[in-house]
């Protein structure tokens, strides 16, 4: 049982590890975007959007069921780096694998619902926030 505990906790340091490079490499990238492009569209985040996508699908697609990589360093690459670099590669992982499953009806309420519901409680929250202010 304590052996365990300790390899779940060995799973938290490894996110917290690739979480930090994925959110360094994330300010970065957004930073030279911006200084390259004009800030009239959010391209530092669709670059880290797709760059995440890219490397999850590397990492899951390829090496992952090749088994080429073992599962700490699938963790640290997957839901650290990629989850601190963006979670819309998480995302677009959990969605192909639906459609890979033939869930198209999960896969569209997947998307559906991640970009409805998400805007709608910004955007509440922006109103509330607007009003007792």
């Amino acid at each position: 049982m304590l052996l365990k505990k300790v390899s779940n906790m060995n799973n938290y340091i490894i996110v917290f590890i690739g979480a930090g490079f994925g959110g360094i490499l994330r300010y970065w990238a957004s930073n030279v975007v911006y200084k390259i492009l004009p800030a009239d569209f959010p391209y530092g985040t669709l670059l880290v959007n797709v760059l995440g996508s890219f490397i999850i699908g590397i990492v899951m697609f390829y090496f992952n069921e090749n088994r080429l990589i073992s599962p700490q360093l699938r963790i640290l690459l997957t839901v650290g780096f990629c989850g601190g670099l963006t979670t819309f590669s998480t995302f677009s992982f959990e969605t192909i694998n639906l459609l890979k499953e033939r869930e198209y009806l999960f896969a569209s309420l997947n998307i559906l619902s991640n970009v409805l519901l998400t805007l709608i409680v910004l955007f509440v929250v922006y109103k509330i926030s607007k009003f007792i202010s």
